[in-house]
């Protein structure tokens, strides 16, 4: 009998994308004060209010337990009379395969408010008063992203027995009597994948710029431009994991008995026996990339030509304030004992005969634990994350799993 079991849980993924969220800007956008009259009195008062807040809750809760038996073993062939006697098992596998994959978040949002801005003032007559405001303060413009996972996974893998072997053939009389087992094998294989955050802010292609005039206003007149522009970024990036995974597995071709025979050769031969095991954790990380750039590229300020005993005043203010917090919490427990893989125990017992010497032959037995442990990666800035699960090979049963932020978007169809 050979039984495959694989267990897939496969990309359960939650998943939130805020794209190209822009903050409102003004591109391009001029502010003129021009050609009033002698005592006019013109006021311009731009505020930008702007509040973008990106919340990214996941949370993941896997339970998987395997229970999985494969035995060509458990013959007897006791107390016959005449002929040989032979016990031939075929192969007993057993395949159990976990993948957990859950809980990413990315955001890309642009962060300045000021593109390209002028204002001017020019050209108002004798003892005009001219005012210009443009104001965008921290309160007004900001950026707030929120990523949190959390995630649980247990993985209970037990009672894996792949059995050839426990056969009998005791108290046979005339001819040889041989017992040959096939191979048993038992290959586990747990991916736990948890707790992705990135987020992008801005892309670095600058604020633009700002130009200020006050130009060729009359005698007298009360020319004021005041510009505030401040900015704040945060992100918060969090992430708890707690991975248990439990393995038990047993992979048997001994225990095999051919005891108080007469006549002929007694043999015993048993195949391999193989137990492979491999967890994977990976679990937390964190990348985060602010380029905004938000305090211009060029700035232009110009108080020219201006009459006699004109009071002209240009008030810039630009501040920006970026900040970025990453936490993880990582706790894996790798519960991986009682791997036992037996060829021997093997009895050729009080045997009667004139053929050859009792024979037992056994198999090889393996058992190969491979685990890795991947957790709490921060990142700052840079060409952003790669993550990617590793590729294994386990004779015939092969596992390769990516994961790319574009290719998991492409799959939710976003």
């Amino acid at each position: 009998m050979d039984l495959k079991r694989k267990i897939a849980t496969g990309i359960a993924t939650g998943a939130i994308l805020a794209n190209a969220l822009a903050p409102m800007a003004f591109a391009g956008t001029e502010i003129t004060i021009n050609g009033n009259g002698a005592d006019s009195n013109n006021d311009v008062i731009v505020e930008l209010e702007n509040e973008t807040e990106i919340n990214q809750n996941n949370t993941a809760n896997f339970t998987n337990n395997i229970d999985g038996d494969s035995n060509t073993g458990d013959n007897d062939a006791n107390k016959n009379t005449g002929g040989d006697v032979e016990i031939t098992t075929g192969d007993a596998d057993v395949s159990a395969t976990v993948n957990n994959s859950a809980n990413q978040n990315w955001a890309e949002v642009d962060c300045c408010v000021n593109k390209d801005l002028e204002v001017k003032i020019s050209g108002n007559g004798y003892n005009s008063d001219n005012t210009v405001n443009v104001k965008a303060d921290d309160d007004d413009n900001k950026v707030e992203i929120n990523q949190n996972n959390s995630a649980y996974f247990d993985n209970n893998i037990k009672y894996l027995d792949a059995k050839t072997g426990n056969n009998d053939a005791n108290k046979n009389t005339g001819g040889n009597v041989e017992i040959d087992t096939g191979d048993a094998s038992v290959t586990v294989a747990v991916s736990n994948w948890a707790n992705a955050n990135s987020a992008r802010v801005g892309n670095n292609d600058g604020g633009g710029a700002l130009s200020l005039w006050i130009l060729d206003n009359g005698a007298d007149s009360d020319n004021d431009i005041t510009v505030e522009l401040e900015n704040e970024v945060k992100v918060d990036q969090d992430n708890k994991a707690d991975f248990y995974n439990k393995v038990d597995a047993d992979a048997n071709t001994g225990d095999n008995d051919a005891n108080k025979n007469t006549g002929g050769d007694v043999e015993i031969t048993t195949g391999d026996a193989t137990v492979d095991v491999t967890v994977d954790n990976m679990a937390n990380f964190n990348w985060a990339d602010i380029n905004c750039g938000c305090l211009l590229d060029d700035l232009t300020v110009k108080v020219d030509g201006n009459g006699y005993n004109s009071d002209n005043t240009v008030n810039v203010e630009l501040e920006s304030d970026q900040k970025v917090d990453q936490d993880n919490d990582a706790d894996f427990d790798n519960n991986v004992k009682k791997l036992d893989a037996e060829t021997g125990n093997n009895d050729a017992d009080k045997n009667t005969g004139e053929g050859g010497d009792p024979s037992i032959d056994t198999g090889d037995a393996d058992v190969t634990v491979d685990v890795s442990n991947s957790a709490n990666t921060n990142g700052v800035g840079g060409d952003g994350p790669d993550w990617d699960f590793p590729e294994w090979d386990f004779g015939g049963l092969s596992i390769s799993l990516s994961f790319d932020i574009g290719d998991l978007l492409d799959a939710l169809g976003l």
